[in-house]
């Protein structure tokens, strides 16, 4: 009877412990075809902006808390939005081409996060590591969750991954040809 005793116990103690333990950890794939990801790019006589495709992408949960994820950008499919015709074309090579990103040598991006912190409700600062053109930098961004939905927003200095295309860091006698060295990047996720 103290076998049986004994055996209950260390079995009912064992169970406790896993459950006690064990996390409720979910990896979430992206629905790439129903994201988005909407760039807009500044110079001294204006803007532009476009979208861009993500290729492949997941967000991790703990206990429904964000706690980490990893994207993909399909490079090749960058384009502008705010033009038409001749002038589309023309920008949307020159961003294709090794004055900016270079997508014959380097056709995709990365995005992978390495800190996550609740900031508020739903609303998370991520740092994560960006890579463009083989050049890997940290970056900050604003992430919100509300169900299978995210959005996220960040600034991204181009010259830290070697696009220096028209930069006044780098470049003098620029005047009203300068670009300017930061862009915006506005992601909606679906999940």
């Amino acid at each position: 009877m103290k076998h049986f005793i004994k055996t209950g116990v260390i079995a009912v103690l064992v169970a406790f412990l896993s459950f006690s333990f064990t996390s409720n950890t979910e990896k979430k794939v992206i629905k790439t075809e129903e994201s988005q990801v909407v760039w807009k790019g500044y110079k001294v006589t204006g803007s532009h902006e476009g979208t861009i495709a993500i290729q492949s992408g997941e967000l991790h949960f703990e206990n429904a808390v964000l706690t980490g994820g990893a994207f993909e950008i399909d490079m090749t499919t960058i384009s502008s939005t705010d033009l038409e015709g001749e002038y589309k074309g023309k920008l949307d090579g020159h961003l294709k081409s090794d004055d900016f990103f270079g997508v014959a040598k380097h056709p995709t991006a990365q995005l992978v996060f390495t800190t996550v912190t609740a900031s508020g409700k739903n609303a998370y600062t991520v740092t994560a590591d960006l890579t463009i053109k083989g050049q890997t930098a940290p970056v900050d961004v604003n992430f919100s969750v509300y169900g299978n939905k995210a959005t996220a927003t960040l600034k991204v200095d181009r010259t830290k991954y070697g696009v220096r295309y028209g930069s006044a860091s780098f470049f003098d006698g620029l005047k009203d040809k300068t670009i300017y060295d930061e862009f915006d990047l506005v992601v909606d996720l679906v999940f």
